[in-house]
């Protein structure tokens, strides 16, 4: 039997000095560099010279409405549109997600199931129905006011003789016809949209839109976002004259080039918003005025979701960010008008 050969003390010091300059560096990035996320890289100015619209500045930050309110009315409804049209506080900004059902129709819905909103699992016989294996006909039975729950514990919706014209399923394409052409047709209303669908199906998604957002003239309106690389890259590919969010791998990179201070070429980015997660907190802490001053400096606006608390609205507005996304633009609008 073979013995085996036994480590040598150069070998021993060199997988130790490995292992040390690995936990240095680890120890560097996740606890020491994060502590020093609120310290200054660049001086904050409120002259801007670059050409990203979505970055406020003195002008006051956008608000927009996640999912177009959905604390109030039922999202991503006609319903909630309208409530955010109507309401007498100004949104900028709407924000909402694209699914692709089976006979290729754009309809805004959050989830790829419609349990959670609607009376699906009711009407299908069945949970865990996806938007992408029914027609838009077969979604337009559902009522997707039926789970929405008021403050006072109500469902408004589940009522006997209650409306639901305007809580059914959501066609893209008949939102914007009432939001251009009715609702604000001085073309001030600006988009945040999101590409649910993955993969192929994504990047169908994605074509349909190019074409909805050319046919209403509002591409130069638009923050297109995905989690999915694979659409992202398709859109970069495809659409460079769409503008589209940072990813989750762009915005941790990005984060970093803050904490190192490292000078972009903003035209290498590939994004020119970022959309932050209100969440992500503790060491790793997007919401300082340090970090908004650094991304506005390479012509990246900056936007937080999702902001419900008070306290949030007010330190977002203080430091600087262009954009809140909130479920309660009612709260935001009064906390921002003080």
């Amino acid at each position: 039997m073979q013995s085996k050969k036994k480590m040598g003390k150069k070998e021993k010091i060199l997988i130790f000095s490995i292992v040390g300059v690995v936990l240095a560096a680890l120890i560097l990035n996740v606890v020491i560099l994060p502590l020093t996320g609120g310290s200054k890289r660049t001086e904050t100015t409120s002259v801007y010279t670059g050409d990203n619209a979505y970055i406020r500045y003195d002008k006051g930050l956008y608000l927009s409405a996640h999912r177009a309110g959905g604390d109030i009315e039922p999202e991503e409804t006609m319903k909630a549109f309208k409530n955010c049209i109507e309401a007498s506080y100004k949104v900028d900004v709407l924000e909402f997600d694209l699914h692709l059902t089976k006979d290729e129709n754009l309809v805004l819905l959050h989830d790829d199931e419609v349990d959670r909103t609607s009376d699906g699992p009711i009407v299908f016989g069945k949970e865990k129905v996806k938007v992408c294996d029914k027609t838009l006909e077969e979604l337009l039975t559902l009522n997707f006011g039926y789970n929405f729950k008021r403050a006072d514990g109500s469902y408004p919706y589940r009522e006997a003789g209650a409306d639901l014209t305007e809580v059914r399923i959501l066609p893209l394409t008949t939102l914007l016809t009432y939001l251009e052409k009715e609702a604000r047709p001085d073309k001030s209303l600006h988009y945040i949209i999101e590409i649910k669908d993955s993969g192929k199906l994504g990047e169908k998604a994605m074509d349909i839109l190019y074409s909805v957002m050319k046919e209403h003239s509002i591409t130069d309106r638009v923050i297109v976002g995905t989690f999915h690389q694979s659409v992202t890259t398709y859109i970069d590919k495809t659409y460079p004259d769409v503008a589209r969010s940072a990813g989750i791998a762009d915005m941790l990179g990005f984060y970093y080039d803050f904490l190192y201070n490292v000078k972009i070429d903003p035209k290498k980015l590939g994004f020119s918003v970022l959309q932050i997660p209100m969440g992500m907190r503790g060491y790793f802490d997007f919401a300082t005025e340090a970090f908004v001053a650094y991304a506005h400096k390479y012509d990246v606006a900056v936007q937080y979701w999702t902001i419900n608390d008070p306290e949030d609205v007010a330190l977002l507005q203080k430091i600087g960010a262009d954009c809140i996304m909130t479920d309660n633009p009612e709260m935001a609008s009064k906390i921002l008008t003080k």
